[in-house]
């Protein structure tokens, strides 16, 4: 804007800096949702450009939050190259609670390692409607 000229390679080094940063932020936020007794999650495609391709391809940004009734107000996005519900369970890793999410099968293995299924409304009453 002000006519200076920064390369990219500089633009790219200080976003990558910025999160190594940031990791202990994420850290702590990702403590601070799993510390909850109920927590929302879902996940979302998103293109990728992987260096040095020509095409995007599918990832996965995950979503874990806490209830809109906590005292926590807080999201926490968990980036994955595949929808494999590998993810979900190593995001939760022990946390054992109650997972509002809807009828993906990759959540189902955590919910045989003790945590209890909450199904999302919008997706139970497409069951009926």
């Amino acid at each position: 804007r002000v006519g200076l000229a920064i390369p990219r390679s500089t633009l790219a080094q200080w976003v990558g800096q910025t999160g190594v940063q940031l990791q202990p932020l994420v850290d702590a936020l990702r403590e601070a949702v799993l510390a909850q007794r109920v927590v929302h999650a879902d996940e979302t495609p998103v293109q990728m450009l992987a260096p040095g391709e020509k095409k995007t391809h599918r990832s996965y940004v995950w979503a874990y939050s806490s209830t809109p009734f906590s005292t926590l107000k807080a999201v926490v996005y968990d980036f994955s190259l595949s929808r494999a519900g590998e993810h979900a369970r190593n995001f939760l890793g022990a946390w054992n609670g109650k997972l509002v999410c809807d009828d993906f099968a990759g959540y189902k293995a955590s919910f045989e390692l003790g945590i209890t299924e909450i199904g999302c409304m919008a997706h139970a009453r497409r069951k009926f409607f």
